[in-house]
This record gives C-alpha cells, sequence and structure tokens, in this order.
C-alpha cells in the first residue's frame, strides 16, 4: 500500500512542519507560474494584455474558488474518516464527491463560457482590453474541470495527510506551463489565450500525477458501490462543501466590486492592480499553507477524538505566521517599486502598485492569521462560521471601497483589503475559542499546559 500520513499521533510540531513545507513549495511553485504568466504576458505582450489577463483574475477567482470551496469542505469529512479509521465510510464519501462534482463542473463550465462577454462589460472592463479578457477567460473556463480536478485529487492526498504529491504534480507542470507560455506567445504568437492553454495543459498534468498517486493506496479503491447515489451522503457532503464555496464565492464578489472601481480608474490602475494582486497571493501562501496544514490537523485530530492535540497545532501554525509577516511584510513595506518593476514596464503603474504594497505589507499579519484560524474552524467541521465571515469579508471590502475611492483612490482599494481581513478574523477567532473551549472543553490554548479535554461521551 502506498504511504499515507497520519497525524494523530506523534509530536504536533514535527508532525505539521513535514507536512507544511512540501504544501509550501507546491502552493508557492503554483504562485511562480501564475507570475511567470503574468510576467511572460507583461513583456511580450505588453502592458494591456496584461491587464486583460489581471481583469479576469476576480472572475476566476468566483468561479474556480467556488470549486475549490466545495472540493475542500468535501475533503474534511474524508480526513474525519481518515483520523476515525473509518476507510468505508471515507470510501463512499469520495464516491459521492465525484459524482457531485461532475455535475457541478458541467454546470460551472457551461455558466462562466455563456455569460463571460456580459460579464466583462458588466465590470466596466475596457474596450480596448475587452477582446483579450475574452478571449483569456474563454478557454481558462472552457478548461474548468481540469483545475477542479486538480483540487479535488490534490485534496484527497492532503486529507490523508500526503502533502508531498501534489508538490512532484506542481514541480512537472511548472516547468512545463513555462515552456509552454514561451512556446505559445514568443514563438507561435498566439496572443493572451496562448498562456491560458498552457495553464489548462499543465493543470491536466499536475491532475494525472495526483491520479496515478491515488490510485495505489489500496483502501481508498473505489467499487461501483461506492458511487451509488445516497440521498443522505449528499446532504452530508453538500452541508460542509456549499458553504465553504459559497465564502470563496462571495470572497469573489468583494473583489469583484473593487475590480470595477479599479477599471474605472484607467488600464494604467488595472496592470497595476493585476500585479498588486499576483504578489499578495505569492506573500500569503506561507500562512494560506499553514491553513491548509491545520485544516487537515484539525479534521483528522477530530476524527480521533484528540482534542488538545488541535491547540497544540495551532500554536505551530501561528508561529509560521508569524515569521512569514515579518519577512514578507518587510519587503512590501520597504522595496514596493522593486516588486512593482518585475511586472510592469511604465513608471505610472509601478508607482501606483507601490503605494497599494506599502499599506498592505503593514497588515499583511490580519490575513496570515485568517487563514490560519478560518482553515481551523473549517477543519472542525463548522462551515457556516467561514461563510458568514466571508459575508462580512465582502461588505467590509465594498464598503470601504465606496465610500473612500472617491478621496483616496486607489489607495482605497489597499484599506478595502485590510478592513476586509480584519472583519473576517474577528469572525474566526471567536468561534475558534468558542468551540475549542465551550463545545470541546479543550482548556490549553497557545502557551497554556494544563487542563484535559472532555471526554467523547461528555461532549456528546
Amino acid at each position: 500500500m502506498t504511504r499515507t500520513y497520519d497525524l494523530t499521533n506523534g509530536r504536533s510540531s514535527k508532525l505539521i512542519l513535514s507536512f507544511f513545507f512540501p504544501m509550501l513549495m507546491t502552493n508557492m511553485l503554483q504562485q511562480v507560474y501564475a507570475i511567470a504568466d503574468t510576467a511572460i504576458v507583461g513583456k511580450g505582450l505588453g502592458d494591456n494584455a496584461l491587464a486583460a489577463v489581471g481583469n479576469i483574475s476576480s472572475l476566476t477567482f468566483l468561479i474556480i474558488g467556488f470549486s475549490m470551496g466545495l472540493g475542500n469542505g468535501f475533503n474534511v469529512l474524508t480526513a474525519q474518516s481518515f483520523g476515525a479509521n473509518d476507510y468505508g465510510k471515507l470510501r463512499r464519501y469520495l464516491g459521492s464527491s465525484i459524482r457531485l462534482c461532475v455535475i457541478i463542473a458541467a454546470v460551472l463550465t457551461t455558466l462562466s463560457v455563456v455569460f463571460l462577454k456580459d460579464i466583462l462589460i458588466m465590470l466596466q472592463t475596457d474596450k480596448a482590453i475587452l477582446a483579450d479578457s475574452l478571449s483569456y477567460g474563454l478557454v481558462i473556463f472552457g478548461g474548468l474541470s481540469t483545475a477542479m480536478l486538480y483540487n479535488m485529487c490534490s485534496g484527497v492526498l492532503r486529507a490523508l495527510g500526503d502533502s508531498r504529491t501534489p508538490l512532484y504534480a506542481i514541480i512537472i507542470s511548472t516547468v512545463v506551463n513555462i515552456l509552454l507560455d514561451c512556446g505559445f506567445i514568443f514563438l507561435l504568437r498566439t496572443g493572451v489565450w496562448g498562456a491560458a492553454a498552457a495553464t489548462v495543459m499543465s493543470q491536466l498534468l499536475s491532475s494525472a500525477v495526483c491520479l496515478y498517486k491515488l490510485h495505489r493506496i489500496e483502501f481508498i479503491r473505489l467499487s461501483r458501490a461506492d458511487f451509488a447515489f445516497s440521498f443522505k451522503l449528499d446532504i452530508q457532503l453538500l452541508k460542509n462543501g456549499i458553504p465553504m464555496a459559497l465564502m470563496n464565492s462571495i470572497t469573489a464578489i468583494g473583489c469583484m466590486t473593487v475590480q470595477y472601481f479599479v477599471n474605472g480608474l484607467g488600464v494604467a490602475y488595472t496592470s497595476a492592480y493585476s500585479a498588486c494582486s499576483r504578489f499578495i497571493n505569492m506573500f500569503i501562501q506561507p500562512a494560506c499553507t499553514a491553513g491548509y496544514t491545520m485544516s487537515a490537523f484539525a479534521s483528522q485530530n477530530y476524527g480521533a477524538k484528540k482534542y488538545i492535540r488541535i491547540s497544540d497545532g495551532m500554536c505551530v501554525c501561528i508561529i509560521i505566521a508569524s515569521i512569514s509577516y515579518f519577512i514578507l511584510g518587510s519587503v512590501m513595506v520597504f522595496a514596493p517599486k522593486m516588486l512593482g518593476s518585475i511586472l510592469l514596464d511604465g513608471d505610472e503603474p509601478i508607482n501606483i502598485a507601490a503605494q497599494y504594497f506599502r499599506i498592505c505589507g503593514a497588515a499583511l499579519f490580519a490575513v496570515d492569521l485568517l487563514f490560519i484560524f478560518r482553515s481551523c474552524v473549517q477543519g472542525l467541521g463548522r462551515p457556516l462560521i467561514p461563510m458568514l465571515s466571508g459575508i462580512i469579508e465582502m461588505v467590509m471590502r465594498i464598503g470601504v471601497i465606496i465610500l473612500f475611492i472617491g478621496k483616496s483612490g486607489f489607495a482605497a482599494t489597499a484599506f478595502a483589503e485590510i478592513a476586509a481581513w480584519t472583519g473576517a478574523l474577528a469572525i474566526n477567532v471567536s468561534a475558534y475559542l468558542y468551540i475549542t473551549r465551550i463545545k470541546l472543553g479543550v482548556k490549553r490554548h497557545f502557551i497554556h499546559r494544563k487542563h484535559q479535554t472532555k471526554t467523547a461521551a461528555e461532549i456528546g
């Protein structure tokens, strides 16, 4: 049997770090090829093409983020079953998850392709970049099933404690993606759709690597019976997956609203915002990865009823987030123009981006902590709380951008991000403390080393 990783036994810090670093490299490599896409498009096709690709990013997050949230919600139940050593239930969850994902992928692909142009117009997409935005988006959303396949396969592997196979998959796909980017854009002169095609093809390759690993794990080899329709199982999965999917989509709506106002400022601002978004996505990866780690760790230990280990894991992940903030937040605050010049050519968009980096860099710790607390609450099987925090995040982001865009200009986009991060963080910290201390009886938090958990019978 191919090895899986039990996160319910052994020293918490060692398990978390051994799980964290391969996944961090995976997520950073994903961002590297996202940055490579942007750099190749920007340097090879110009700032208008870069603006077109960036203009699609918030819509991509809306659609792909929904599918990712759905898969993450499904995989919480997979991880809990694995922690409880209930392999029969695990296989039934997987079979139902696959069946549901196929249906949802077909629906999302159809809707996103059919209504893409209308949505781009609604977002005030400049006529200078509308054709390229449409060309890029049609390829990305037409290949949506490849993104969903990879997210599902890698998510199942993480639920089983394996963060290494997704790393190997991304190493291969990153190299292929960059080579295809260069080939399509510089040799074949395809324009922006070539960058999108390279992304879809590399995602398909990474999916194949993960599928091969899953096929070799004997206890999750599925039979026809595992795919049988079960209303009860489907409801369980959807109750956990839909709130997490909606959380991502609600957050994306806030981002699309910001994109709407940015597009109204002009193409230079759209280009700058695209570059800023790429770097923010890269710089939050250590904390985001710590969050994914915490979700898997919390889910398995929740399934095994080892509740006090969840508190231990949280302590380790907060330390990771703190180190990440001091390093990467400092780069954003003290070297903003250097970051902007990597992806942008003109002085105007570089200066615009530098303003954003300075403001958001100072407050990056809020979003770093948000990933950890929100992921832990998800892992504890409370998906409605993160969804509520997503609503708060959307309201704060939209409210601030509307109130301050006229007074502060582009700086309002940074203020909107900070407000969204802190509002969502407050909800998830409160929920984590309530669930662990009141519901699970964990009296030890962070540096406290006393008290015991309630037994499963006491918790009911």
